[in-house]
């Protein structure tokens, strides 16, 4: 008699011919698979901006970016944060503007046009740019105000101002004018 057993009846030969046959079925999918993608046509597309470096503020007006989150790295609100001057210093504590949900309470301070200059002034005495770079600024932000007595402080630095309101107050008497619903 033959010691030797046949080829298939080893108790390896089942695990033989399984591994066998997914080897096989995993080398016919990746000749079957789709080829990895084309970068012709994007070759000029414009990748995200890095993220931002973070700047060191010295005030946290997160309460306010919350609803406001347009003035957050806004030229302003940024330059006044970093010297420790946060929202609640020109425009009160507002905590009924802050916890109002129907946003229809006003902050407790705003400024008129009129009202900008004067404080602006409180802590900021001098304006030592020459006369050409107010100019061009004027220019460049400002085209249609062509009477230099209408200037504002904020008309220069920063824009300060929401490019879509959806509620306005008369910032003299606080009483609202506007509310849309859109």
């Amino acid at each position: 008699m033959n010691n030797r057993r046949a080829w298939g009846s080893s108790p390896w030969t089942g695990l033989l011919i399984l591994f066998s046959a997914l080897a096989l079925s995993a080398l016919a999918v990746k000749a079957l698979a789709i080829p990895p993608l084309s970068l012709d046509g994007y070759r000029h597309e414009k990748l995200p901006d890095a993220p931002k470096k973070k700047v060191e503020v010295m005030v946290d007006n997160g309460a306010c970016y919350v609803c406001h989150g347009n003035y957050d790295g806004e030229e302003l609100a940024l330059g006044h944060a970093k010297g420790g001057v946060g929202c609640i210093k020109c425009h009160g504590e507002s905590i009924a503007h802050r916890n109002d949900e129907d946003n229809i309470t006003p902050p407790d301070i705003m400024y008129p046009a009129d009202r900008i200059d004067a404080k602006c002034a409180e802590c900021h005495r001098e304006h030592d740019v020459p006369a050409r770079e107010v100019i061009a600024r004027w220019k460049e932000r400002c085209p249609d105000k062509k009477d230099a007595g209408k200037l504002v402080c904020t008309d220069c630095h920063g824009r300060h101002r929401l490019a879509r309101r959806t509620v306005e107050w008369d910032k003299k008497t606080r009483k609202l004018i506007l509310r849309s619903t859109d």
